[in-house]
């Protein structure tokens, strides 16, 4: 029997109200998730294997812009062709910063003379004082090659005229490309450089000479000024206290000493030394403070003028100068626009700490750096304020009211030292694998020392320096640093003050971010459910395993992992990359105590590891490698020379290594599974050069 044709039934689709609900109450805060959108965007740039074609591009900027026609067209599904218009917005903002930045890349090795200006003073990790040149010149290589900015590494005798910036220098050095990952996967310096238009290191053993009179500084007025201030205080304020002050003052870092560094970092409180949101806010709100109190203090003034936003404005002028004066670097950058968002919402009579006026921070820090995604900076700094925010807007305040008063500051304190260290713990873990056990005593004991000390005393040395009466300042100054100092050297000599931990999976920080953000963020009942990527962020990173066999680029060194810990071939050499593998690992020996505690087999020139049922042989030298027959045995051939020979087994040598990067092996199934540096990390700009 056949139904009559007419009007067909409506179907009717049950209303998911719960979904409803949730989405209703994101009303009025989706303000929040822009950021996180295109931050998620500006993550798949950096995650891609390959760099995305032109055409590719302009499809993706037709998407955001088709999503943001939608969200205006259709104002009640915006969420949705926003959202993903944001995500495509930050792929091409990812691929657009890294074409403005492009610079020549040195393509072989170099020796012979250096010229440049200098930009920047710093030290090295060895503590070597390492200078930044623009406008390089090298011998026989035209302007079309030659690297935008190079960094070079003094090892020579101590000595000839002290660089400075402005000042034009020459040398004969050693210069390489950047270097790429000392695993797959890992921290490639390339891409740091590329964003820094850092087209090749080095170092010298020669001494550095003036390359013009000391009269001509090209230009870098500011950067001398900085250079003049730091020597300034350094003089004043003698040992790592004055390196301390100066470092917290001017961004210059080069008078802390090593044992100072790694106090501080041991003790959790480097921080205090990177001039970031601490130091910014710190002294913005002093000036804030003292100018707002001031005027209050002038009742004509008081009751005539905004002095609320006339001390907002000058601190924001404050910082801005600040700004300029540590040099703009990245982390300093992103603190100042945090600190002139908050400053900017008092201007308008807006609410100056808030989650909305942290998100448009970031939103701006990543429109204009967009590769400050990946860096820990970043991701700490933005943790730590996230975190308090969200916690401190839901404090039930009146349980310190009333007779507990006085203990507001101190218990904030305290609150902001758990909180912010529980946010960035996870993050300062990943990036340097280290876990501070003592960094809450740390922070409540130097903290309090740097906000009513350190950084008042700068400012009031920065005011009273023109008129010669910057002694007390100074004073304040030097009492505040030498007591952080003095603190970090106690909490970092404390029994197990530290651990390492081994490098988290891929997915683990993404993961922990998630988690960290919906329960930030979102509203409504299912902001539980964030807890749900953290389980299985922690999962992952309990079960972390890492590579079985590593083979640095240069073919002289393997190290092997074993129940105890990894083994390496030889204990000197190839430094930066065996330490870098023990750190990962979780290990706090150094290079020559792991290879005396679990040396590999070794025959003269010959060392030998077995994984699964392969035997690995990493043979240095022409000599050893002219008395093996075919392959000796081994199944791969690890070897720190060219080698065309015809051999009977797997080979890595000299020549491959260099194209390949350095290399993991695993054994699965019986067989062997390489996987290299450069298949990693894929076809990019900062790879190709």
């Amino acid at each position: 029997m056949q139904r009559p044709l007419g009007r067909m039934p409506r179907l009717r689709v049950p209303e998911a109200g719960w979904l409803r609900d949730a989405l209703a109450a994101q009303r009025g805060h989706l303000m929040l998730w822009v950021p996180v959108l295109l931050g998620l965007g500006i993550g798949i740039y950096f995650s891609l294997p390959v760099e995305p074609a032109a055409p590719q591009l302009w499809a993706l900027a037709a998407l955001a812009l088709l999503g943001l026609a939608a969200a205006l067209r259709w104002p009640r599904l915006a969420p949705l062709p926003l959202g993903a218009g944001l995500v495509a917005a930050g792929l091409v903002l990812g691929a657009l910063r890294a074409q403005s930045v492009a610079a020549p890349v040195l393509g072989w090795r170099y020796y012979g003379p250096v010229e440049g200006r200098v930009v920047k003073v710093d030290r090295s990790a060895s503590d070597a004082v390492r200078l930044t040149l623009d406008r390089v010149r090298l011998e026989d290589v035209v302007p079309a090659r030659t690297p935008a900015r190079i960094r070079l590494s003094l090892h020579g005798p101590p000595g000839g005229p002290h660089p400075e910036p402005g000042l034009r220098v020459m040398t004969t050095g050693h210069l390489s490309p950047p270097s790429g990952p000392v695993e797959p996967g890992g921290f490639d310096f390339r891409r740091y450089a590329w964003f820094q238009r850092l087209g090749a290191v080095g170092y010298t053993r020669a001494p550095v000479l003036l390359a013009a009179d000391e009269a001509a500084r090209e230009g870098l007025g500011l950067h001398r000024l900085r250079a003049h201030l730091s020597a300034a205080v350094r003089s004043r304020i003698g040992g790592d206290a004055g390196g301390f002050a100066a470092a917290v003052t001017t961004g210059d870092r080069s008078g802390l000493s090593r044992g100072a560094t790694e106090a501080l970092r041991d003790a959790n409180l480097f921080h205090l030394v990177s001039i970031s949101g601490m130091h910014m806010g710190m002294l913005a709100g002093f000036v804030f403070a003292a100018l707002r109190g001031g005027l209050a203090l002038i009742p004509p003034l008081a009751l005539r003028l905004p002095a609320k936003k006339i001390a907002a404005g000058l601190a924001l002028a404050a910082a801005g100068f600040y700004l300029a004066l540590a040099g703009r670097a990245v982390a300093t950058e992103r603190a100042f626009v945090m600190v002139a968002v908050m400053l900017g919402a008092v201007l308008l009579d807006r609410r100056a700490i808030s989650l909305r006026a942290l998100a448009t921070a970031a939103l701006i820090v990543l429109a204009l750096r967009p590769e400050t995604l990946l860096s820990a900076g970043f991701q700490m700094s933005f943790a730590a304020v996230v975190a308090l925010i969200a916690v401190f807007s839901v404090l039930p305040y009146r349980l310190i009211q009333g007779r507990w008063a006085f203990l507001a500051p101190v218990l904030g304190l305290a609150l902001s030292s758990v909180v912010a260290g529980m946010a960035t713990a996870p993050f300062a873990a990943a990036h340097f694998n280290r876990v501070a056990h003592y960094g809450l005593l740390a922070n409540l004991l130097a903290v309090p020392a740097m906000a009513s000390l350190v950084m008042p005393g700068a400012v009031l040395a920065a005011l009273l320096s023109p008129l010669g009466l910057a002694a007390p300042a100074l004073g304040l100054m030097a009492l505040g640093s030498g007591w952080i100092l003095w603190v970090a050297q106690a909490i970092a000599g404390l029994g197990g003050a530290t651990s390492a931990v081994a490098t988290p999976p891929p997915p683990v920080l993404p993961l922990i971010v998630a988690s960290g953000l919906f329960l930030a963020l979102w509203r409504g009942h299912l902001r539980a459910s964030g807890l749900l990527p953290l389980a299985l962020a922690a999962g992952l990173w309990l079960r972390a395993e890492r590579p079985a066999l590593l083979i640095a680029e240069s073919g002289a060194l393997i190290g092997l992992m074993t129940p105890e810990g990894r083994a390496l071939s030889k204990p000197g050499g190839d430094g930066y990359a065996a330490g870098a593998w023990l750190l990962h690992d979780g290990s706090t020996l150094a290079q020559e105590e792991a290879h005396r505690a679990l040396a590999l087999p070794r025959d003269g020139k010959i060392a030998r590891a077995q994984l699964g049922e392969a035997l690995v042989m990493q043979v240095s030298g022409k000599t050893a490698l002219a008395g093996i027959d075919g392959c000796g045995g081994a199944d791969l051939l690890v070897l720190d020379q060219r080698d065309d020979a015809p051999r009977p087994c797997r080979v890595l040598d000299a020549g491959r290594l260099r194209r390949t990067g350095a290399v993991a092996v695993s054994a699965r199934d019986g067989m062997m599974v390489i996987e290299t540096s450069a298949e990693r990390a894929g076809q990019r700009p900062w790879t190709t050069g």
